[in-house]
């Protein structure tokens, strides 16, 4: 898909810092030591107690393409450090010319519901290209994961009524309306308003028309009549330019017009004023008039917040258009995911774990080669178990461990139905993993949400699913944590 959107090639969609980082390692010739890198995120989007896991795709398709060609070697080849000398020299250019992606990679389907510190991502391989390609799998992951989040609670909100993506306009930027609708998509969207994005993806796409329509004629019922003519088998008015309840009478005359010709009205639209009220008036005049099958579409900055604020005022809005505070996740912006370092070898010798430390607990990073198992029960989700696959994991019941609170501990019990949420994507740089189709994804996240108790799904002060450390995970890391210490105090 991405070699549709862009001409040239990915490989420098990355920090920097990545390819510095690459040249010293090859510098200082530790370019075959392997490593095992986890992309996970520490904390929730939105206040919310999960998370909907999206971007695999892209990220991919990247993978499956990494390389770099002529172009992007004669870009490199010209960048210049701050003495005004070459930044690369051209033995580091000519491997990056030569570089084939040879790691292993396992990651989390798409669709499915995750917590903090769980690796969404596992890649282990030469260091060097495990670092190059941290930047755009965390570019692919965090932004459609957060806006498949944000899908999933404004779709919950609306109780089963159809929820239209109309965010392209306030997108940020081309890329990110695209990849967006794919998210929204994924999440519980039914359809989009994005017509670029519904040619890529299959994603359905909507829309009606705007306020400009209705201004260019001499009178708001011309512009219904010349509208239905033109569109008899998509209209729905958009009744609010002047008066609106008087939209909503002058749309069931064009709808009387529409039906005398084979047709039906599909409904009205809503941007603007008292929602709970004008869609409550609205549906009494379209019943009066003959119309209730009508659908009340509303927009005008909805959220999951303001969907269920409406839902409680008795609205008699039945398909939700939301736009900018979906498209942009707009109370909270980023989802924060992070990729770090865990283990370390040389050649085929034994792993090395590693922590990176830090004064607040929530951003030290977990050792070992990491592995989610979820644990179930009649096919509900009763708690994660984040563990060090060179380990085994005990036989009945195991203690978690809250990564970001020592204090709070939790007994699983292991059950036959629980499954390893990180499954075999790359081997040896070469895919072994068939990628879903997005309807596949989309039906995945609808199933996976339904596994979990309703409390975890609240808007305000979710309860907290039990999602942790294995106890044996946690004390090697508390562990390496002192041992790390010492070195960074200079007790070597």
């Amino acid at each position: 898909m991405l070699n549709q959107l862009y001409r040239p090639t990915l490989n420098l969609l990355t920090d920097l810092y990545e390819l510095t980082m690459a040249n010293a390692y090859w510098k200082a010739g530790v370019q075959e030591r392997y490593g095992v890198f986890h992309l996970f995120f520490r904390s929730n989007p939105f206040r919310g107690g999960f998370t909907l896991t999206a971007g695999l795709s892209m990220a991919i398709d990247y993978l499956e393409n990494l390389h770099f060609d002529k172009a992007d070697i004669e870009y490199l080849a010209s960048l210049e450090g701050n003495d005004g000398q070459k930044l690369f020299e051209k033995g580091f250019l000519d491997y990056l010319s030569n570089l084939k992606f040879r790691c292993d990679v396992d990651g989390i389907p798409e669709g499915t519901v995750v917590f903090p510190h769980e690796p969404l991502l596992r890649v282990c391989g030469p260091l060097i290209e495990g670092q190059i390609i941290e930047s755009m799998l965390l570019n692919a992951i965090n932004f459609q994961t957060l806006i498949a989040t944000k899908a999933a609670r404004v779709t919950m909100a609306a109780q089963g009524e159809p929820v239209l993506e109309f965010g392209l306009r306030r997108a940020q930027g081309i890329d990110g309306a695209l990849s967006a609708s794919r998210a929204a998509y994924l999440g519980g969207c039914a359809a989009t308003s994005n017509v670029l994005a519904g040619r890529l993806f299959g994603i359905p796409v909507r829309g009606t028309h705007a306020h400009s329509w209705v201004m260019c004629f001499g009178d708001e019922l011309e512009a219904f009549r010349m509208y239905a003519q033109a569109m008899p088998n998509n209209c729905v008015f958009l009744v609010d330019t002047y008066d609106t309840l008087e939209g909503v009478r002058r749309a069931t005359q064009v709808g009387r017009m529409l039906r005398e010709q084979g047709h039906e009205m599909v409904g009205i639209r809503l941007d603007s004023g008292d929602l709970a009220y004008l869609s409550i008036e609205a549906r009494r005049i379209l019943d009066e008039a003959g119309f209730p099958k009508a659908a009340i579409v509303a927009s005008n900055d909805l959220d999951e917040h303001l969907i269920t604020s409406l839902k409680n005022q008795g609205a008699k809005i039945s398909v939700w258009g939301v736009g900018t505070r979906l498209i942009t996740a707009h109370d909270q912006p980023a989802l924060g995911g992070v990729y770090k370092l865990s283990a370390v070898r040389d050649d085929q010798g034994p792993w090395r774990n590693c922590v990176k430390v830090s004064e607040q607990t929530a951003k030290v990073s977990s050792p070992g080669i990491l592995q989610v198992r979820r644990c179930r029960d009649d096919g509900h989700a009763l708690g994660d178990i984040i563990y060090d696959t060179q380990y085994e994991l005990p036989e009945n019941v195991c203690t978690i461990v809250d990564p970001a609170d020592a204090t709070r501990r939790k007994k699983i019990t292991i059950l036959d139905q629980g499954e390893d949420l990180l499954v075999p994507l790359f081997r040896e740089g070469r895919r072994v993993y068939q990628t879903p189709t997005l309807e596949n994804s989309r039906r995945r996240a609808a199933e996976q949400l339904n596994m979990f108790h309703s409390g975890i799904k609240r808007f305000e002060n979710p309860h907290d699913y039990p999602a942790g450390l294995e106890e044996g995970l946690h004390q090697r890391k508390t562990e390496l944590i002192l041992s790390a210490r010492k070195v960074g105090a200079g007790d070597t």
